[in-house]
């Protein structure tokens, strides 16, 4: 097998000289067949490493034990891609692919811890901002809570003493005598809320309907009265006058009195 002419950092180089060895018919092997499919194998195996150790120990929503197994099981995958890759790449040379493979595994590996520890601290870094919310949040309640309660304790006293200056108004007014009907306002306290009551007396006027009086007939001089005779005379059958009328119907001086 020929030697490479340029190290593994000397990419563009490397490269070029991989895909040239690979396009000359003269000399064995085709590299790039090796190479791409390990390359890929790599990649794969590597993402879904790092996807079942951001659902394990970040979202959590696999388990611990299942990631873990699934991480191993990975592994090899992995390890192998890098093998073929690194293989096609040293152009058949099996220590210097060994060498590399040991390389960009270990750089790999540091890669995906350095990262892990950050995600789980940026992670705690949330939780602990979001568990500082809520004991502020718990602390503002009580607080809030216990403002609240001497607000409470103030109208109970309020209460009381409204209910003393009701009775000491109520016992006044009824000591005052019986003649003081319409009460002042009486005050009911309780946490500054003040209820005011006024007895209103009205006075109802019932009309007495008047009764008629008797008038004396001016042709038979007959005492009668008009509106039970239809006004008319029962003795001589004349019709009432106006004039007599109108003076049966005036109240009577007595009922005035």
């Amino acid at each position: 097998m020929p030697q490479s002419e340029y190290t593994a950092r000397q990419v563009r180089a490397k490269t070029h000289e991989v895909y040239e060895y690979d396009h000359d018919d003269e000399k064995p092997g085709k590299p790039l067949h090796i190479l791409i499919p390990g390359g890929l194998i790599a990649l794969a195996s590597l993402a879904l490493i790092i996807f079942i150790g951001y659902q394990t120990w970040l979202e959590e929503s696999l388990a611990q034990e299942l990631g873990t197994i699934l991480c191993l099981i990975l592994a090899p995958f992995y390890v192998g891609g890098v093998f073929l890759f690194s293989y096609g790449y040293e152009l058949y040379n099996i220590p210097r692919a060994i060498r590399l493979t040991a390389i960009i595994v270990f750089v790999t590996l540091a890669a995906v811890v350095i990262v892990a520890v950050l995600f789980f601290v940026l992670g705690n870094m949330k939780g602990g901002s979001g568990s500082k919310s809520s004991k502020s949040s718990s602390k503002s309640s009580s607080k809030s809570s216990g403002s609240a309660k001497p607000s409470k304790s103030g109208s109970a006293f309020g209460g009381a003493i409204g209910g003393a200056f009701a009775n000491k108004s109520s016992s006044r007014s009824s000591s005052g005598g019986s003649s003081h009907r319409g009460g002042g306002p009486i005050f009911i306290g309780g946490g500054g809320t003040r209820v005011e009551t006024r007895e209103v007396t009205k006075e109802v006027v019932k009309e007495v309907p008047k009764e008629p009086m008797p008038i004396t007939c001016p042709f038979c001089t007959r005492s009668y009265v008009p509106i039970e005779h239809k006004y008319i005379c029962p003795s001589c059958g004349a019709a009432t006058p106006k004039n007599l009328i109108e003076e049966s119907q005036m109240p009577n001086p007595e009922d005035r009195q």
